[in-house]
């Protein structure tokens, strides 16, 4: 029992005595019967059970439920002895145990025993009816298991609680080596099972009350968490199944980290977690979906209405569900048959829905311990874990539960209502998420057929409105702005007609500026060749008048001849 090892430090003492004590139902025999089973299966340590108040065919028979196999076993490195006084056994003269310890040592010696388990020693002592001749037998068995080195185990009843408070154990607790309380009580109307470590001479033992569970494999004792809090991180996203969602948690969760989704009745908590579980199942990872509230095939039905296909991987073996009431069975036995689906189905995400209903069916101290052991197995497997937590009420300043789920987990989404003109709406809140930047924004979370859906909530002047309200602000705005938008395109068809008249205005005007330069050029050409023309004949004119030699280089002056 590796729970019950890890409180003893490496088991019950060898060698010496261990006192098992508890009321009736607390699970005496079966824990002593486990230990001599294991023992001969797994450490190949024959033993002997003594019988003193239930005959040994019966305890064979009511062990078989737990597949240990006892008929063979019997063979070879088991043996049964039924010392059970019958009711009509006259008793003569003085009675002792020599006789017993005589025969069981010849026993000892054929079979090879290591272990011996001497059940319901009460019922023999009550045949004595002399605290005297009680204290004397029990201190002849003590001697008799000192010498003959067998590891022992007795186990008696007691109706105290308190085992300090029963003088008729007082002698037999100071002989034992190791004590071991067993109590089995009710807890908000749901049986438990506790265990003890009420002693343990030479030895480092813890002696906190821990729950014990008997499941179809025996005794589970559960042990504590880690007593370091170091272990493997990642670094690694996985999605929420909501991108919009993952967008608000840069990116999506970190693998191997528990998330909790906390709010009212009604708030989607449960198609949250369905859309973790559908993504999971999307990247080919093996998923854990337990249930607490609805069935699984109403769970598969319900998530169908807003997209979620839960069905397709239930028949491809990727998705495996587990339901069952919480009230049904003590939430140790729960977080067991977690942890063994867990383990055998080698799943790498694990929904709860909802935590609450397990742990408020826990004592007031139990809680905390539980969720502490099974985070550090959720840890240890590196599973990422989506819980579920329901609020009473609709105050969404209530934001913890009974159980301090949220100061565990590493990633906390709250849930809330928000009613405002005469209908109510879903807000989403990440309140933390350890190691990662995340929004800090209200959004508001839609519902329909194609899935789940987070918009902005609208805000101005102190309001934030959703659902409706949201929307006729927002097509107001939209009004507004289509308004403003039309204002402009006229202005601004109004300007581009203008500007295309003073184009053509200004079109017009280079043309007729071109034509005046054309008229300007041509004026003063014809100016030019007038004056030039009546300069040159006036001059013609004035020689010929005055009769002027032509110079040398005139043309008209004849050439000289050579000599």
């Amino acid at each position: 029992m590796p729970g019950l090892d890890v409180l003893t430090d490496g088991g019950l003492p060898r060698g010496r005595t261990t006192l098992i004590v508890g009321g009736p139902g607390s699970g005496k025999t079966i824990l002593a019967l486990q230990v001599l089973v294991e023992g001969a299966r797994r450490a190949h340590e024959p033993g002997i059970f003594v019988a003193f108040e239930e005959r040994s065919r019966e305890i064979v028979k009511h062990a078989g439920g737990f597949g240990w196999d006892l008929p063979r076993l019997q063979k070879d490195r088991l043996f049964f002895l039924d010392a059970r006084l019958d009711s009509a056994t006259v008793q003569a003269g003085a009675f002792d145990l020599a006789g017993l310890l005589a025969g069981l040592s010849a026993k000892t010696r054929q079979i090879g025993a290591r272990r011996i388990v001497f059940d319901g020693i009460d019922m023999l002592l009550a045949q004595l009816d002399d605290p005297a001749a009680e204290r004397l037998e029990l201190l002849r068995l003590h001697q008799w298991l000192g010498e003959s080195g067998l590891s022992g185990i007795i186990t008696a009843k007691t109706e105290q609680a308190d085992l300090g408070l029963s003088p008729r154990y007082g002698f037999l607790q100071y002989l034992a080596d190791c004590v071991v309380l067993l109590q089995h009580r009710l807890v908000n109307n749901v049986a438990s099972r506790y265990l003890q470590i009420f002693k343990y001479r030479g030895g480092k033992a813890s002696c906190n009350e821990v729950p014990m569970v008997i499941t179809v494999h025996g005794v589970e004792v559960a042990g504590f968490a880690a007593d370091t809090l170091d272990h493997k991180v990642s670094r690694e996203r996985v999605s929420s199944g909501v991108p919009d969602l993952d967008a608000m948690l840069d990116g999506g969760y970190f693998r191997g980290t528990s998330i909790l989704i906390s709010g009212a009745p009604g708030t989607a908590k449960s198609i949250l977690a369905g859309a973790f579980a559908d993504a999971a199942c999307c990247r080919r990872e093996n998923t854990l979906f337990v249930s607490f509230d609805e069935g699984s095939a109403q769970i598969v039905r319900n998530l169908s209405s807003v997209g979620i296909r839960l069905d397709r991987h239930l028949k491809s073996g990727r998705l495996r569900m587990y339901s069952a009431h919480a009230g049904a069975r003590p939430a140790e036995e729960h977080l067991l048959q977690i942890r063994s689906l867990l383990e055998a189905h080698r799943s790498r995400c694990l929904v709860i829905d909802p935590l609450s209903a397990l742990t408020n069916n826990a004592g007031p101290a139990q809680p905390r311990g539980q969720l502490d052991r099974f985070m550090a197995l959720e840890r240890r497997l590196n599973i990422t874990t989506v819980l579920t937590s329901l609020l009473e009420g609709f105050d969404g300043l209530r934001e913890a539960s009974s159980a301090s789920v949220s100061t565990i987990a590493d990633s906390w989404i709250h849930l809330s209502y928000v009613i405002q003109g005469g209908e109510r709406n879903r807000g989403l809140t990440i309140i933390k998420s350890r190691g990662m930047a995340h929004s800090n924004q209200v959004r508001e979370l839609l519902l329909s057929k194609r899935g789940l859906h987070l918009t902005d909530v609208y805000t101005a002047a102190g309001a934030v409105l959703m659902g409706t309200l949201r929307m006729e602000r927002e097509e107001q705005e939209r009004a507004a702005r289509l308004k403003v938008g039309r204002a402009l395109e006229e202005k601004q068809r109004l300007t581009e007609e203008s500007v295309a008249d003073l184009t053509g205005r200004m079109e017009a005007l280079r043309q007729e500026r071109d034509g005046r330069d054309q008229d300007l050029k041509r004026m003063r050409e014809e100016r030019a060749g007038d004056v030039g023309t009546g300069a040159t004949h006036a001059g013609e004119v004035r020689r010929m008048r005055r009769g002027r030699v032509p110079k040398a280089n005139d043309p008209a002056r004849p050439a000289r001849r050579k000599p």
